[in-house]
């Protein structure tokens, strides 16, 4: 988990891909963070990200530094605990503008199973199960 964190944080940015009606959905992402030992991420379930999720759970998050890649699939959960919300406050104090932990549009979602994926440009491979 730490390597994944680590990575995300390092590219600073990542690109996470859902489906809606069997066309793919890509939108740039930069919040991750771990709770309980599961990836977290959050969003506004206003968002057409939340309902995309909501229909297929299933997701892909890809990172990139140039010369090295993170690949993470899977199918996400859906986390309500008041403390998961708190955590991301504390992971990305920016989030603050946009949520609070009592508010009614503040989700968080983690990957429940998934693969992870790092490869470089030299051909290396290497997969870790979460």
């Amino acid at each position: 988990m730490k390597e994944i964190l680590d990575f995300l944080a390092e590219c600073r940015q990542f690109f996470l891909a859902t489906e809606e009606k069997s066309q793919p959905r890509v939108r740039p992402m930069g919040v991750a963070f771990e709770y309980k030992g599961k990836l977290c991420f959050c969003t506004s379930n206003k968002k057409k990200l939340f309902a995309q999720m909501k229909a297929n759970p299933k997701i892909e998050i890809c990172a990139s530094n140039g010369n090295k890649w993170l690949r993470v699939a899977g199918t996400v959960a859906f986390n309500t605990e008041r403390e998961a919300k708190e955590k991301a406050l504390e992971a990305a104090p920016m989030l603050k503008n946009l949520y609070k932990v009592d508010d009614d549009i503040f989700e968080i979602f983690h990957f429940e199973s998934a693969t992870a994926v790092f490869n470089d440009m030299a051909g290396n491979t290497k997969e870790l199960k979460l």
